[in-house]
């Protein structure tokens, strides 16, 4: 208890302080690492629609779970019999530009969350409301559903990085070496490009030529990466530091951690209490 308490105290203050700390970017402007981003979810382009696995509702993302009530004499408990979550990104507008979120990984926190319980291990239709739901009670199976939808604001926190765009300076050096490295492949074309005595080798005067060509091969291939839109992604971080998605502001958020901490340090300190009880 006092172990487990510890670590949640640490742990949902150490995002408490990230969460705050950190400034909202603009996904144009974002610096590339560690970044707190705030907009709102679209549909990726020419991508079918989703469904969700137990509701069968068109949504972005989903994650469920599904408990069987088991009994065994005078115990008994809700047991987690499947369960499963959705790994298509996410795409995040802002008014300055779309990121992509890859959501594995991450500490998700819907605002749509449905429970609902049946007697079948996998429910049909959708979950009854009102009176209906009321006498739902004392089934066998439990459901649970969470959802992120097309148009719902999200918040995210995590890692940034910027492809294309001209956001990367080119290293004329190690771009040349890439393109000599893939001419060699195909070293028969090689020669008949750059074998002028037809000799079957390259002298030292050819090889110049190759690596002329090459870095020129490389700067026309740097200019139309550049000519791109920038791809902008959000996954998570290498290091130990929170990968946050959030139907809820950042103040709801921080409040909600708040309130888990607090719950960590009393567990913690209850179970010092016991544990020095045992030992006196």
């Amino acid at each position: 208890m006092c172990l487990a308490g510890g670590w949640l105290w640490v742990s949902r203050w150490s995002k408490v302080r990230h969460l705050l700390d950190m400034p909202t970017s603009r996904i144009r402007s974002a610096a590339q690492g560690y970044v707190e981003l705030a907009g709102m979810l679209r549909d990726l382009p020419d991508v079918p629609a989703m469904l969700a696995p137990l509701t069968e509702k068109p949504c972005l993302w989903w994650r469920y779970r599904i408990e069987e009530y088991r009994s065994n004499g005078k115990r008994s408990s809700w047991r987690v019999v499947e369960k499963g979550c959705s790994e298509r990104p996410l795409r995040l507008c802002d008014a300055t530009g779309d990121c992509l979120i890859d959501p594995r990984g991450a500490d998700v926190l819907p605002a749509r969350r449905e429970r609902w319980s049946g007697d079948l291990r996998h429910p049909r239709g959708q979950p009854p409301s009102g009176m209906f739901a009321w006498l739902d009670g004392n089934r066998r199976y439990r459901y649970t559903e969470e959802r992120l939808h097309a148009d719902e604001p999200l918040y995210a926190i995590g890692d940034f990085r910027t492809a294309e765009g001209g956001r990367q300076g080119l290293d004329l050096q190690t771009a040349q070496g890439q393109v000599v490295r893939e001419w060699k492949e195909n070293y028969a074309g090689l020669l008949q490009r750059f074998d002028n005595n037809r000799d079957g080798q390259l002298d030292q005067a050819e090889w110049g030529r190759v690596r002329l060509a090459a870095g020129l091969e490389a700067e026309e291939r740097h200019r139309l990466a550049s000519a791109r839109p920038a791809q902008h992604r959000l996954a998570r971080p290498a290091e130990s530091l929170p990968f946050v998605l959030s139907s809820h502001g950042e103040e709801e958020l921080a409040s909600r951690y708040r309130w888990h901490a607090a719950g960590g340090a009393v567990l913690c300190i209850f179970g010092a209490v016991v544990l020095a009880s045992q030992l006196t």
